[in-house]
């Protein structure tokens, strides 16, 4: 017998654009029909705790906010985490552990409504008072803390990944993309909101010519680009998560989560967090990188997933077989939680196998889960 945990449903909203197709809509609004959709899709558990990672967003606790409107129960408790990039994930790993000791079901994932977030601006008497917030300190003093595109340009010049590869990538990232979108192969996970049910970011045309034009954005001489770097988007993703002994009583398919994890890196190369949490999650799980089926890396930048590929022995073109952030988009708080639905969408319609998802974070970290095909 085992005492993992079990994904049995996921849902996500369609990924917008910043200022684009969720303008106008906050936290709650992305979030509820996401998570209402999956209590519905295991109404035979009575929904035990909400996890929702967000950041920037509105304060209080988004994810207590979403379960209300969503009508998921007044009584149902919620908690909000924030892990920047990697809080949709680490929603997920705080609900491994709950599942692990507390029988019952968790809906847990992230949201981010970018367009909405709040504005800070630094205090009087700050040196930069009167300034908006644009960037949350990643280390303290006697590290380096840089911002994450210079991270990844460094990276890449460190690792030896040349301009032309990383805007290849990026190619394949939208063409894999558009093409699962015109099969279809997003609906099923996708939750309808305001009127929207497909992502707006995957464009079709792009050519090696033509992301060649594009002039580096971080630094004079640099290789990453607006067009090989993922965008600024609003979306939200979760799952539902129950004990292995629920899912048995279930009677229906589903993804055994064999290891959820989380790990420190040099917080001068946060895109590398990837390595080390994908090493411990692999070693936690007991499975080697050959035995893996389904790869979800979540492509902040088209540099820092080629480094990691290289770093754990991966062929870059296993990655993200369907499109990634780069043409799918990057929700910040919500997307670990979006790769634990790509995940479970594909290894479900496979019928089979063994899948395995990671999330590198600003500040040194890194997040990575193996999941695992079960029958019913």
């Amino acid at each position: 017998m085992t005492d993992n945990p079990v994904i049995v449903a996921v849902r996500r909203t369609p990924i917008g654009t910043t200022g684009g197709v969720f303008r106008n809509l906050g936290v709650a609004d992305l979030a509820a029909p996401v998570l209402r959709v999956l209590a519905e899709a295991v109404s035979d558990v009575v929904v035990g705790e909400i996890v929702l990672g967000n950041i920037r967003g509105p304060g209080g606790n988004p994810a207590r906010l979403a379960g209300l409107a969503a009508g998921v129960g007044v009584e149902v408790p919620a908690v909000s985490v924030d892990r920047q990039c990697g809080s949709g994930m680490a929603a997920l790993e705080y609900a491994f552990h709950k599942c692990r000791s507390v029988p019952g079901l968790v809906l847990a994932g992230g949201v981010q409504a970018a367009s909405t977030q709040p504005v800070t601006i630094w205090p009087e008497g700050h040196p930069r008072a009167g300034e908006s917030f644009t960037k949350a300190p990643f280390a303290p003093t006697g590290f380096e803390d840089p911002e994450l595109g210079i991270a990844a340009d460094v990276l890449a010049e460190r690792c030896g990944i040349t301009r032309e590869r990383q805007d290849r990538y990026a190619i394949r990232s939208h063409l894999r993309a558009v093409t699962a979108q015109r099969a279809g192969v997003f609906d099923e996970e996708i939750v309808e909101v305001a009127g929207q049910s497909r992502d707006q970011r995957p464009r079709e045309g792009f050519t090696i010519e033509r992301l060649a034009r594009f002039r580096p954005v971080f630094r004079a001489g640099g290789t990453v680009t607006a067009a090989n770097s993922c965008g600024v988007n609003d979306g939200a993703a979760a799952v539902a998560m129950v004990d292995h002994a629920t899912w048995r009583s279930l009677g229906i398919p589903g993804a055994e989560v064999l290891s959820l994890c989380s790990v420190g890196c040099v917080p001068a190369w946060p895109g590398w967090g990837i390595v080390p949490a994908v090493e411990r999650a692999l070693e936690l799980a007991g499975i080697d990188i050959g035995q893996v089926d389904v790869v979800e890396f979540n492509e902040a930048f088209a540099a820092q997933v080629l480094a990691c590929a290289d770093g754990l022995g991966i062929d870059e073109t296993r990655i993200c077989i369907e499109g990634g952030a780069i043409a799918l988009g990057h929700p910040w708080a919500a997307s670990g939680a979006v790769i634990a639905t790509r995940l479970f969408s594909q290894i479900m319609r496979r019928g089979s196998g063994i899948g395995l998802g990671a999330i590198a974070i600003g500040g040194g970290q890194g997040t990575a889960m193996v999941v695992r095909h079960l029958d019913h």
